[in-house]
């Protein structure tokens, strides 16, 4: 997984609430082992009902062709888990959404695939928005890991919180099993202790294709 440091570009406002995982990457009609995803992504929010590109929408505006952070209402994310749809966001260019609340399943997917997820409380969010409206992406913003901070034109900077935990495996680009790996010589440690104490709980080698003794 690669590191997540900061962010910096393009912030576009997708300010609706409650927008699930089949809305951010509809499943296509033609199934793919290797879909499309920036094409997937906000397929149907994107187009008009006879499948033309509705260019009044603002993902399809020239501004936001490939934008850095993603700025959205309540509950992003809802709905399936849905892998696909954390995906689609790093097919654009995205690596940090920004929301009043995010799904939790949604969020793990995030953490998991290097994009970092941000909750904000109301008075923050609506500065934010505010700021990245009146940019309309001319100008850009940068989110900062390292000091939590979101800075960018219009106002001061705001400071996010995260977990320890979800900071340094973003920093260092550990999804779950990179996480356990950095313990390995405790878990070898446990495993050999394990060996000399409680004997009996292990597993006996056997050749390939025998049978245990009945």
């Amino acid at each position: 997984m690669t590191p997540f440091i900061c962010a910096k570009g393009t912030a576009v406002a997708f300010l609706e609430d409650d927008i699930n995982t089949d809305q951010i990457a509809p499943i296509p009609t033609k199934r793919s082992l290797m879909p499309d995803y920036r094409e997937m992504f906000f397929f149907r929010a994107r187009r008009h009902a006879d499948d033309a590109l509705n260019k009044e929408h603002v993902l399809n505006q020239n501004q936001f062709a490939t934008p850095a952070i993603f700025v959205t209402g309540r509950n992003f994310g809802c709905g399936s888990s849905r892998e696909g749809a954390v995906w689609t966001m790093q097919a654009v260019g995205i690596s940090c959404i920004i929301a009043r609340s995010i799904a939790d399943l949604y969020r793990e997917n995030c953490l998991q695939n290097g994009v970092l997820p941000i909750e904000l409380p109301d008075d923050q969010a609506s500065d934010l928005e505010r700021r990245v409206i009146a940019a309309n992406g001319a100008e850009p913003f940068t989110v900062d890991l390292r000091s939590q901070t979101i800075s960018g034109p219009g106002g001061a900077d705001i400071r996010f919180d995260i977990s320890d935990a979800d900071r340094t495996r973003l920093l260092e680009g550990l999804d779950d099993i990179g996480m356990s790996l950095k313990e390995s010589a405790a878990i070898a440690d446990w495993e050999k202790n394990a060996q000399a104490t409680s004997p009996w709980l292990q597993h006996a080698q056997r050749a390939p294709g025998t049978e245990p003794a009945r």
